[in-house]
C-alpha cells in the first residue's frame, strides 16, 4: 500500500509540474519608473503552451520579504511600500486558447505624494480542474496553475540609493576550495537596488591575475543579504590583494580591498 501511495503522489506531482510548465506570464519582472500622480500602463501576456484552452483569472498582492529573505505575497496594503492597491488588471478574467497568448494591461494609478520604491505581484491563476485522481480517503483531486510577475516601481526623481556593507570576509584558494569573497549588504535607501559584485585579484606587483563576477542580487528597502563572489582557479604562493567592486544603482559604486596570502600546502 505504501508503494502504491508513493506512486500516486509522484504521478500527481508530475501532472502538476507539466501543467505549470504549460502556462507562463511575460515579463516575469517589471522594473519601471513613474511620475507621481500620473496613471500609466504595464503590458503583459499570458502564454498557454498546452493543447487545451485554459480559463484564467487575475489576482494582485503585495510583494515583500520575511526574516529568511523569502518572498511574501500578502493582501493588498498589508506590506510596507505596497503598490497593489494602485493596480487594476484588464481583463480580470479570460481564456487563453490552446498554443495561444492573451494580452493584458495593468493600469497603475499612483498617488501624487509617492516617493521611493513600491511593490506588488500580478498573478494569473487557472480555474481548479478535476484531475480524475483521488486522495487516500477517496476525495476528488483538483489542480490549478498560478504564475506571477513581480512589479518594482520607483517614483521619478525621488529614489534614494544607499547601501551599508559589513562582515567582509575572504577565503583564500586552497587545494580543495576556490577563492571566495563575501559581504553582507543592507539596503538603507527607500527603493530597490540590484547589487552586482566584481572581483579583481592583484599580485604583489599590482598585476591583475584573476577576476570574477557574482550573480546580481535584488534587495528591497531595509532588506539584508549576503553577496558572494567566487573564483575557482589556483594562485602561486605569494601575497595578493582582492579588490571587490559593488555596483548597485545609477553611477553608484562601493569598493573594498582585502590583502591575503597563499601559502604552500
Amino acid at each position: 500500500m505504501k508503494n502504491c501511495i508513493l506512486i500516486i503522489l509522484l504521478f500527481l506531482a508530475a501532472t502538476a509540474a507539466a501543467r505549470a510548465q504549460s502556462i507562463g506570464i511575460a515579463p516575469a519582472q517589471v522594473v519601471q519608473d513613474f511620475k507621481p500622480g500620473v496613471p500609466f500602463e504595464i503590458e503583459l501576456a499570458a502564454v498557454n503552451r498546452g493543447n487545451d484552452p485554459v480559463e484564467m483569472n487575475v489576482e494582485i498582492t503585495d510583494f515583500w520579504y520575511n526574516e529568511k529573505n523569502e518572498k511574501v505575497f500578502s493582501s493588498p496594503g498589508t506590506s510596507p511600500r505596497s503598490a497593489a492597491n494602485w493596480i487594476q488588471f484588464v481583463p480580470e478574467r479570460f481564456q487563453i486558447p490552446a498554443q495561444g497568448t492573451q494580452k493584458m494591461k495593468a493600469i497603475v494609478t499612483p498617488p501624487a505624494d509617492a516617493s521611493g520604491g513600491y511593490y506588488a505581484v500580478l498573478f494569473v491563476e487557472s480555474k481548479p480542474v478535476q484531475t480524475g485522481d483521488k486522495t487516500r480517503d477517496g476525495k476528488t483531486v483538483f489542480a490549478r496553475v498560478r504564475v506571477g510577475s513581480l512589479v518594482l516601481l520607483t517614483a521619478q526623481t525621488t529614489a534614494q540609493y544607499r547601501i551599508e556593507l559589513s562582515n567582509l570576509k575572504l577565503v583564500p584558494p586552497a587545494a580543495n576550495q576556490g577563492l571566495d569573497v563575501s559581504v553582507e549588504i543592507a539596503n538603507t535607501g527607500h527603493t530597490h537596488v540590484f547589487p552586482v559584485g566584481r572581483l579583481a585579484v592583484l599580485d604583489a606587483k599590482r598585476k591583475l591575475v584573476a577576476k570574477a563576477e557574482g550573480e546580481m542580487m535584488r534587495l528591497l528597502p531595509s532588506q539584508k543579504n549576503t553577496l558572494h563572489v567566487s573564483w575557482a582557479g589556483e594562485l602561486p604562493v605569494g601575497s595578493y590583494a582582492a579588490v571587490l567592486t559593488l555596483s548597485y544603482g545609477p553611477d553608484r559604486i562601493e569598493t573594498r580591498q582585502i590583502p591575503f596570502s597563499v601559502s604552500a600546502n
